[in-house]
C-alpha cells in the first residue's frame, strides 16, 4: 500500500525536475488569465449594448410628441399615386394672376362664377384613381355632398388643413389618424366642375384662408407658415397707416359738424320759444300798444 500511495508523488516530483516543466506552467497560468479576461471583457460589452437598446426603445416610447413635431418636416405631395401621370383641369384662383389666368380659374355652375379656391386633378387617360393624403395629419370631417362630390378634410399642424372634395368610396372617418401616401378615397364627379369629369379637387388652407397647393408642392409644410408670416409682415405697416388715417379724419370732421349742428339747433329753439311766445302771450301786440299810447300822450299834451 506504501509504494502505491508513492508512485503518484515520485511521478509528480519528476516531471517537475524536468526542465520545460516551469514554462509550460506559466503559459497555461497565462491562457487561463487570459480566457477569464476575455470573458469578462464579453460580458461587459453585453450590458452596454443592452443598455443602449433599452435607451433606444425609451427613446421611441418618449418619442410620440416628437413624430407630430417631425410631421411639419413632411414634404407636401400631390395627392395621388403617380403625379407625372396627372393633369390639372383647373388651376386655383390667384388674385395676382393675368386677366387670362383668373378667367380660366373661375367655376361657373347655376349662372354664377365662383374662384376657384384650390386644383382639380385627373389622370391623363380619364380614368378614376386613388386619392392620398398629402400630408400626414388627423381627419376632422366627412361630408357627403352631391354638389361638391363629398368631402374629407384633414387637420395638420399650425392651422394648416388639406381638402379633397369631388371623391367618393371614401375610406376613412372622422378622428382616424392618416400618414401621407394613405388612401382616403377614390377619385369621383361633381355637379359643381362636371367638366372636369373624374378628378379630386385638391385645396390647401392656413387659418381657414385658401392657398395656391402648387405653391406649396414639394416642399415642406413648414414652409406654409414662413409665407404666410411674410404676407402679414409686408401688409401690417399700411394696415397700421391706414387705421390712423381712418381714426383721425373723422374726428376731425365730427368735431366741425358738432359745431356747426349746435348753433343750429339753439336758433330752432329759441324761433320756436319766440313764436310760442307770439301767440300764447301777445307780445308784438302788446309793443304796438305801447307806442300808440305814447304817440297819443304826446298829440294831448300838445293840444294842451
Amino acid at each position: 500500500m506504501r509504494e502505491e500511495e508513492k508512485k503518484p508523488t515520485s511521478t509528480i516530483r519528476r516531471i517537475l525536475k524536468q526542465r520545460w516543466a516551469l514554462s509550460a506552467i506559466y503559459i497555461a497560468s497565462a491562457a487561463i488569465i487570459l480566457a477569464a479576461a476575455f470573458l469578462l471583457q464579453n460580458s461587459f460589452d453585453d450590458s452596454a449594448k443592452d443598455g443602449k437598446e433599452e435607451s433606444a426603445e425609451t427613446g421611441k416610447n418618449y418619442g410620440e410628441p416628437s413624430v407630430e413635431v417631425n410631421s411639419n418636416l413632411e414634404t407636401i405631395k400631390m395627392p395621388v399615386a403617380d403625379a407625372d401621370k396627372s393633369v390639372i383641369k383647373k388651376q386655383f384662383y390667384d388674385v395676382n394672376a393675368d386677366e387670362k389666368a383668373q378667367e380660366e380659374a373661375l367655376v361657373f355652375y347655376n349662372n354664377r362664377y365662383e374662384q376657384n379656391k384650390g386644383i382639380d386633378i385627373a389622370m391623363e387617360d380619364g380614368k378614376s384613381f386613388d386619392v392620398k393624403a398629402s400630408l400626414s395629419g388627423n381627419v376632422t370631417k366627412v361630408q357627403d355632398d352631391a354638389l361638391l362630390g363629398n368631402l374629407v378634410e384633414v387637420e395638420h399642424e399650425d392651422g394648416v388643413v388639406t381638402r379633397y372634395q369631388s371623391v367618393k368610396d371614401i375610406k376613412v372617418a372622422v378622428g382616424d389618424k392618416v400618414k401621407q401616401g394613405q388612401a382616403i378615397a377614390t377619385a369621383g364627379k361633381s355637379q359643381i366642375n362636371e367638366e372636369a369629369g373624374v378628378h379630386v379637387h385638391f385645396e390647401i388652407r392656413k387659418d381657414n384662408i385658401a392657398l395656391n397647393p402648387l405653391d406649396f408642392v414639394d416642399k415642406q409644410a413648414s414652409a406654409i407658415q414662413s409665407a404666410t408670416e411674410a404676407e402679414a409682415d409686408k401688409e401690417e405697416t399700411p394696415a397700421v397707416e391706414g387705421s390712423e388715417a381712418d381714426k383721425e379724419t373723422p374726428a376731425v370732421e365730427g368735431s366741425e359738424a358738432d359745431k356747426e349742428e349746435t348753433p343750429a339747433v339753439d336758433e330752432t329753439d329759441e324761433s320756436t320759444d319766440l313764436e310760442s311766445g307770439t301767440d300764447e302771450e301777445g307780445s308784438v301786440p302788446g309793443e304796438d300798444t305801447t307806442e300808440k299810447s305814447d304817440s297819443l300822450k304826446d298829440s294831448l299834451n300838445q293840444s294842451n
